[in-house]
């Protein structure tokens, strides 16, 4: 059976979910461009991170979308989202166990304060304590938004709850 790869796909979940590792297999093995949308929200500088102006990012995410082929991931679900939604050939929710997504934050921090770990920001304890805040946010605010919108909007859309279940998507 010859399986037919998505061009666009968009990958959401919490901090700790999976979704930057996810997309960075697909984007080698698929050889697709992959994108991080706090990269589409921030200006990152050495001196600190800037936030985009509205304009701003969603002209950047427009460029984007508009590629032929494109792995978008990223936690962030509102309005100015939707259009990579509705563009994208599959969208991959990554439904991590919330106790799971706590330990990956856990091991994340340590790992990047040691130097073993790059990150896009500062690892620093504040950090750390926000995102164990968003993490709490998105199961409880996010993720009953996300469900409804794959009913509402009969997204192609697949939910992945275990690693397992990842493996048998890439592979």
């Amino acid at each position: 059976m010859n399986k037919t790869i998505p061009n666009r796909i968009h990958i959401i979940g919490s901090v700790g979910s999976g979704k930057t590792t996810l997309a960075r297999k697909l984007s080698k093995k698929y050889n697709i461009q992959c994108y991080e949308l706090d990269n589409v929200v921030w200006e990152r500088h050495t001196s600190g991170d800037i936030r985009r102006k509205d304009e701003e990012r969603d002209k950047y995410l427009d460029k984007i979308i508009n590629e032929k082929k494109w792995i978008i991931e990223g936690a962030h679900n509102h309005n100015w989202v939707r259009k990579s939604f509705n563009k994208a050939d599959i969208i991959i929710f990554l439904d991590t166990p919330f106790i799971k997504r706590e330990i990956r934050i856990l091991k994340r921090y340590f790992r990047q304060l040691l130097g073993i770990e790059s990150a896009n920001y500062k690892p620093s304890f504040s950090m750390l304590l926000a995102m164990f805040k968003w993490n709490r946010e998105f199961e409880k605010e996010s993720k009953p938004n996300i469900i409804k919108m794959f009913q509402e909007e009969k997204a192609n859309s697949i939910i992945i709850k275990a690693n397992s279940e990842i493996a048998k998507y890439i592979n």
